[in-house]
């Protein structure tokens, strides 16, 4: 199995600002080997490590680790697409043989629409000159715009981290919104999704069976080969829930679901999708 989405930092270093010092759960440093007894003991046997700094140092770092560790099989790294030299920059981290991806953190941008900016154009000319793949980290607002653009580019492919991060908290069942909105990426063919970061958007009390509901709508839209499990490590650590705080029983709730929605051919959500998405060999 791979775990399409799990993140690694050093508190001070590499430009890492975030953890917060609030946000006791996952305020230390993460690694490799933090990682690997969890993930191993759930016959996980990679991984692809997401940026999660806006910095250049943040991804450089990431791809050192990549470099020293052959669990990891991909790096989706940030970087500043509205830059002169983003062209540049972007080549550069294509010849890495792990870099595969690019994560410009759209979610807290002061501008939803951010992504249909002009001055983005080259640096996305770019990324798929050089076959990378762009990860969206947004909310519902977000997904109008991101339309527009998977569909200006539909040579660029797509991956919706998180599954744009509904507000389960709110509402037991899938809000209206949010289903029309993802029912319109799903349409577009380059548009890939995550079965990640649920279980941090919910609340204390909501179990399982609210996460099934959203896996099974999720699986109607996108099927099993345009959906991929991860499991946002360590910051699933933030879930409400104690329980689905941990790596194996997101794993297990997923696995769970999956079999709920009579799904026979599972397996590429957990290896398969992120296998030719990441081309990952």
């Amino acid at each position: 199995m791979i775990d399409a989405h799990q993140h690694f930092w050093q508190l001070g270093r590499h430009d890492c600002v975030w953890p917060t010092a609030d946000l006791r759960a996952i305020y230390r440093d993460f690694g490799v080997q933090d990682l690997l007894h969890q993930a191993q003991a759930c016959g996980v046997t990679g991984s692809v490590a997401v940026q999660s700094q806006t910095s250049d140092a943040d991804t450089d770092y990431l791809l050192r680790l990549a470099d020293e560790s052959d669990f990891i099989k991909a790096v989706v790294g940030w970087v500043d697409l509205a830059s002169p030299t983003a062209p540049e920059r972007i080549a550069q981290l294509a010849s890495h043989p792990k870099f595969r991806g690019i994560r410009p953190m759209l979610q807290s941008m002061p501008d939803d629409a951010w992504i249909l900016r002009a001055e983005l154009e080259p640096a996305i000319a770019a990324m798929k000159e050089h076959q990378l793949s762009l990860d969206a980290l947004v909310y519902t607002r977000h997904l109008p715009h991101l339309y527009r653009f998977a569909r200006r580019h539909p040579d660029l492919p797509i991956v919706i981290d998180h599954a744009a991060k509904p507000a389960i908290i709110v509402n037991d069942q899938p809000a209206d919104d949010w289903r029309e909105a993802m029912r319109l990426m799903a349409s577009l063919p380059q548009v890939h999704c995550k079965l990640s970061g649920l279980v941090t958007e919910a609340g204390k009390g909501q179990g399982n069976e609210v996460f099934v509901a959203y896996v099974k709508f999720l699986a109607s839209l996108f099927g099993v080969e345009r959906l991929m499990w991860g499991s946002d490590w360590p910051v699933i650590g933030l879930a409400p829930n104690p329980q689905l705080s941990i790596y194996k029983n997101w794993l297990g709730l997923v696995n769970h679901a999956l079999a709920e929605c009579n799904i026979t051919n599972s397996e590429s959500v957990f290896i398969g999708t992120s296998l030719r998405f990441y081309r990952i060999t």
